[in-house]
This record gives C-alpha cells, sequence and structure tokens, in this order.
C-alpha cells in the first residue's frame, strides 16, 4: 500500500493532468477550426471572385491559349493557390490548362468533380444553377483545400488547389506549446500536491509519533495546537485524551501500590501472631494422644489450618516480593536429579513419584527457587492427577532463531495479567545455541479442562468440574512460574494424548546474565 503523501502526489497529478489535457484539447481543436475556417473562407472567397473576373470574361468556347493566360491571372492571387481552367474550344476538343504543372484533373476527386458538374435546377434560395464546392485532402504528406466551380452560362469548369501547410505548421506549433503548457502544469501540480501534503501530513505524522510515545507508556506526551481547523481539533482531542488516560494510570497505579502495600503489610502483621499460634499448635499436636477424644478432631482442625494459614501468608510475602521486584537469584552449581529427589525425599513422596534423570546434568540456578517450583509442580499432580507421577529431567540445545519464527505459545496467563499488566518476556535468556534445562511432571489423572487450561497459571485460580476441590491458596502454580521467569524460563501446561496433565519447566541452564540485568535493574531503582 503506498504511503499516504505518495497517493496524494498521484491524485494532484492526475486531476491536473486531465484538468490540462482537457483544457488543451479543448483550445487547439477551437483555434484549429478557427484557423481553418478562415483560412478557408478567404481562398474559396478569392477564388470565386478571381473566376468571375477572369474566367467570367472569356469568349465562348476559348482557345486553349486563353484558358492558360486566364489560368496565370487567377493564381496571382494574394491566397498564392493553383488553377485548373477546363472547357471545350470551337473545335469541340476539350482543354484542360493549369497554372502550374504540378496540378491537374487527377489531383480533384471524383466526388468533388461530379457535383461541381452536377446542374442544379432552379429554385429556392439559390437559383443558380451551378455551386461552388470545396473539399480537403491530404496528397503526400501536404494538406490542402480544393475547390470548383462552373461559370454561369456554359462558361468553363474552374479548380482551385491551396496548400494548408501553413496552417498546420501553425497548429503543430500551437500543439506544441499546449504539450508544454500541459507538461509544466502536471509538474507544478506535483510541487503543489508536495507542499499541500507536507502541510496536512506533518501534524499527522506529529500526532502518529506522540501516539506511539503515549503507547509506550510516556503519559505526559502532548502536541501543540495552533490554528482552527480539523486536525488542530484532532490534536486538542488527543491532548484531552492522553491527559485523562494520564490521570487514570495514576489513579490506578497509586491504588494498585497502595493494595501491594496492604498486602505486605497484612502479611507481615499476621507473621506474629502466627508465630504464637504455631508454637500452640505445635504444642496441641505432641499432646494429641493425651487429649480428650471429643476435642481431638477440633485440635486436628486447627493445626490444619493453621498450617494453611502460615502457607497463606508465606505465598503472600513471596508474591508481593514478585510484585515489588525485588526478588533476586541466588545461583548456584545444582545437580539436578540431586534436586529434585532432596525435593521429593523432604515430602515424603518417594512412593509415589517416578524420577527418570541421570546423574550429572548440573545447571546454574537458585536451589530454593528451583525446590519452589518442583514442589508445586509435583504437589499439584499428587493432589489432582493422582499418582504415580513421573518426573522426567534432561537437557536440550536452543536451535539458532530462524528468520519469520513464531513465538512459542504460551499456555496459561501470566499472573500479573490480572492486575491490568501485560505479560514480560522472558525467553531472552534462550540464546541460540545455548542450553536449557527441561523438567516435565506428568500424572496419571483425568487431564485438565480445556476451558480451564488457560487459567491455571492464574492467581487464586481453583478447582474445575472434573478435579476434586483444592484445599490450597490458590497461589502455587503462579508462584511456580515467576520462579521460572526470574530464571529466565518458562512453565507451559498441557494434556497428554495417553491421558493426564503434563506441565513443562524449561530454564537456561546458566542464567548468569540474566541475574546480573535484574541486579542492575534493582540497583537503577
Amino acid at each position: 500500500m503506498p504511503s499516504l503523501r505518495l497517493r496524494l502526489v498521484i491524485v494532484f497529478a492526475l486531476v491536473a493532468l486531465s484538468a490540462a489535457v482537457a483544457a488543451s484539447g479543448i483550445a487547439y481543436w477551437l483555434t484549429r477550426d478557427a484557423v481553418l475556417t478562415r483560412a478557408q473562407n478567404a481562398a474559396l472567397g478569392d477564388f470565386r471572385k478571381t473566376l468571375g473576373d477572369h474566367a467570367g470574361t472569356l469568349p465562348p468556347r476559348p482557345t486553349c491559349e486563353q484558358l492558360q493566360d486566364a489560368a496565370v491571372a487567377m493564381s496571382r492571387s494574394t491566397q498564392n493557390y493553383e488553377v485548373l481552367l477546363i472547357d471545350r474550344q470551337r473545335d469541340g476538343q476539350r482543354c484542360a490548362v493549369t497554372s502550374s504543372g504540378a496540378f491537374s484533373l487527377d489531383d480533384v476527386p471524383r466526388k468533388l468533380q461530379r457535383a461541381v458538374g452536377k446542374r442544379r435546377t432552379s429554385g429556392g434560395g439559390n437559383g443558380a444553377a451551378y455551386h461552388l464546392y470545396w473539399q480537403r485532402v491530404t496528397q503526400g504528406d501536404t494538406p490542402y483545400l480544393l475547390s470548383g466551380a462552373t461559370v454561369i452560362g456554359d462558361g468553363p469548369t474552374g479548380y482551385m488547389r491551396k496548400s494548408l501547410e501553413p496552417e498546420r505548421d501553425d497548429l503543430t506549433s500551437l500543439a506544441w506549446s499546449l504539450a508544454i503548457a500541459t507538461g509544466l502544469a502536471l509538474i507544478g501540480s506535483v510541487l503543489l500536491a508536495q507542499a499541500a501534503a507536507s502541510t496536512v501530513l506533518r501534524p499527522v505524522q506529529r500526532l502518529g509519533e506522540a501516539a506511539r510515545r503515549l503507547g509506550e507508556g510516556q503519559l505526559d506526551t502532548r502536541l501543540k495546537v495552533s490554528g482552527t481547523d480539523e486536525l488542530a481539533d484532532l490534536s486538542r482531542t488527543f491532548n484531552a485524551t492522553a491527559a485523562a488516560l494520564e490521570e487514570r494510570v495514576a489513579d490506578l497505579s497509586a491504588r494498585e501500590q497502595a493494595s501491594r502495600r496492604f498486602v505486605a503489610d497484612m502479611s507481615h502483621e499476621l507473621r506474629t501472631p502466627l508465630t504464637a499460634i504455631s508454637a500452640v499448635t505445635e504444642v496441641l499436636e505432641d499432646e494429641q494422644e493425651n487429649l480428650d477424644p471429643m476435642i481431638e478432631p477440633a485440635v486436628q482442625l486447627v493445626i490444619s489450618e493453621t498450617r494453611r494459614l502460615n502457607d497463606l501468608v508465606e505465598n503472600l510475602m513471596e508474591v508481593t516480593r514478585f510484585d515489588a521486584g525485588t526478588a533476586r537469584l541466588v545461583l548456584d552449581n545444582v545437580d539436578v536429579a540431586d534436586q529434585v529427589t532432596a525435593c521429593i525425599d523432604a515430602r515424603a513422596w518417594l512412593d509415589a513419584v517416578e524420577l527418570d534423570a541421570e546423574r550429572g546434568i548440573i545447571a546454574r540456578l537458585d536451589p530454593r527457587r528451583l525446590d519452589v517450583i518442583l514442589a508445586n509442580l509435583i504437589g499439584n499432580a499428587l493432589k489432582h492427577g493422582g499418582s504415580p507421577v513421573r518426573v522426567s529431567v534432561r537437557t536440550e540445545e536452543c536451535p539458532a532463531e530462524q528468520p519469520g519464527a513464531q513465538p512459542r505459545e504460551q499456555h496459561g496467563a501470566h499472573p500479573g495479567e490480572q492486575h491490568g499488566e501485560q505479560p514480560e518476556e522472558h525467553a531472552g535468556a534462550f540464546e541460540p545455541g545455548s542450553g536449557k534445562l527441561v523438567i516435565e511432571v506428568s500424572d496419571n489423572g483425568p487431564g485438565i479442562p480445556e476451558d480451564v487450561l488457560p487459567h491455571v497459571f492464574d492467581r487464586f485460580y481453583k478447582a474445575s468440574a472434573s478435579r476434586p476441590r483444592s484445599e490450597g491458596s490458590g497461589l502455587g502454580l503462579s508462584i511456580a512460574l515467576e520462579n521460572a521467569h526470574i530464571h529466565g524460563g518458562e512453565i507451559t501446561a498441557r494434556n497428554s494424548p495417553e491421558g493426564g496433565a503434563v506441565f513443562t519447566l524449561e530454564l537456561p541452564q546458566d542464567p548468569s546474565r540474566l541475574a546480573a540485568a535484574a541486579d542492575e535493574e534493582g540497583d537503577d531503582r
């Protein structure tokens, strides 16, 4: 699609060209008709007069010499034409003489000869027996005006041939002049179109640049407004919209900051009473065997709910750190198989989990955050999918990027989307040719319903019709995803064709560059 400037120039040029061609064509045809009519009328009028003055005074049945003299006398006219006279002599022989040897009866069209020699009946407006006829012809490359008439009273027949070459040359010069004028008009229209396009498009370009800056987050972008035309009104509307958007975003940001501070403050405030409650529940748990059987279920409920509340507070504090951008990696060289085994063993899942991982796969990761990711993924699979849960570990090489490659599909929404934020790109750590760690956690459950699949990583999203109601907080998978993102990795969820859900964790084997960039960004803040 051509640019708006080019389209304006083309439209201006076409309009100007059409107008110039139409005007030039009309002017040419009007001038041509006027020039030819004037030359024709002058030549015919002079021929009529000289034919009557010279040929009309000849005696009946003149000699060829007399006809020749009359033809030469007639050709001496100021109109500069050739004359051909034809008559019969006394002996009955036809005599045809010409003022120049180049003009003969063969040059006169048959149609004109028949019209000139045809005798008319008297009556009407013109009672003469013979009339004057004319015709324009081109012989060779030269245009001519041919005319003929028969002298009344059985006189000679005369033909006139006048060259219209001077008129043709004048008209050719006129055509070239009009063509040059059309070309100049076209050039002028292009220059005018450029000026008009610049005048019209410059404000549009400024508006486009301002819209791009606004889209990039520069909400203080404003346009300088001058004039009272439609573009000025559009600029005023843009400024008003930008101001309203800036005010709205500032209000939303303030509310979001207040909400985050509230969650952080609430989490911190809850930790003190929770510590005391946890100590009490530990005592109750130790004395559980000595309690009255009637109150034992209530004590067990208090213990389990206290643990859930403690986990919720810890998760909320972790989410607050992610939202505030204060979460940092503490990298160490980790044997991934040992790390997975330690995670499973610490939670007594050895009998319910099958591990497919070779020893010696070393990755530079944050062990605590990797443990959080694995615990959430494996625990989620055990709760909702059922054992045995299979955990497989492998490494892959990141292929070089292909031109026009499409971005990888992301299953599940980024947690930040619930707060109106756009998901960030986390594939930057997967440099072409570098290695990445792939951990798959699969279960033998019914799988994830298609309508639930896009929301499995959303915060506080729990339960589906095909799975039992979760007793968790709904933050586990979202925290696991955030921990993967901070490593520069990703977690995706899908359903296996054989049945069950499959969660795939992809992490770079060495996210040091990403961690250093995050530390620098944190220092700038």
